[in-house]
């Protein structure tokens, strides 16, 4: 598959049932072999999503007029809303002749990579799925949560990196299902910055450097 190959698609304030509903029937068309891979940038309204093995009791409260959806995902509870950036790609692991681990790698690298673009040093965390900041200090805290659904090589939902967001609504949940550790924004991060990356400038950096990534089959 050439890197041309991979299309990307930015989409602003959508709604999460309705874009859920669009990655199931771009998925259908790509197991048919009738559609093609996708890269798909976008923002939700506020929203909670619970990974399909997720605890409930993770929801610790629900905030008025903020929806707690079950989904048909990898991972426990995560809050969506603007100023995060949520990508999802719809990609043939079996054309990009990835395992799904290694696919996982990928999205990490992806991220860590596009951090690192604006100084920000992102890490993994052993037995924690996503990327991390301050790894191993007291105040390690995720920046981005991955959680995927593949079906017949064919994957769906993807990442969401907190980028401008602000951090109340995760109060109203354990993170991830954890409950020691904090979660940040690239934009906390980077409280010095003159003028800090908007959402659209990190989703063009991310996609193209996930596309780089899957195309190639590397992590890294």
């Amino acid at each position: 598959m050439d890197r041309q190959d991979m299309k990307i698609i930015y989409e602003w304030d959508t709604d999460y049932r309705s874009m859920w509903e669009r990655q199931r029937e771009w998925q259908q068309s790509l197991i048919d072999g009738a559609g093609e891979p996708l890269i798909v940038c976008t923002e939700h309204k506020p929203v909670y999503t619970l990974g399909r093995h997720g605890h409930a009791e993770n929801m610790l409260h629900l905030p008025d007029g903020v929806e707690c959806i079950r989904i048909d995902r990898g991972g426990d509870i995560t809050y969506h809303g603007p100023g995060q950036l949520v990508v999802y790609p719809i990609v043939s692991l079996h054309a990009l002749k990835l395992g799904v681990k290694a696919y996982v790698d990928i999205l990490e690298q992806a991220v860590i990579d596009t951090l690192s673009h604006w100084g920000v040093r992102g890490e993994r965390v052993e037995g924690a799925t996503g990327v991390w900041i301050g790894k191993g200090s007291s105040r390690e805290r995720k920046v981005c949560a991955i959680g995927v659904k593949v079906s017949r090589g064919v994957t769906m939902h993807g990442l969401a990196l907190c980028v401008c967001n602000p951090l109340e609504p995760f109060h109203a949940i354990n993170p991830c299902g954890f409950v020691d550790k904090g979660v940040t924004t690239l934009h906390r991060e980077l409280e010095d910055a003159v003028e800090p990356p908007s959402l659209r400038q990190v989703a063009e950096c991310l996609a193209t450097r996930l596309s780089e990534l899957l195309t190639s089959g590397r992590k890294g």
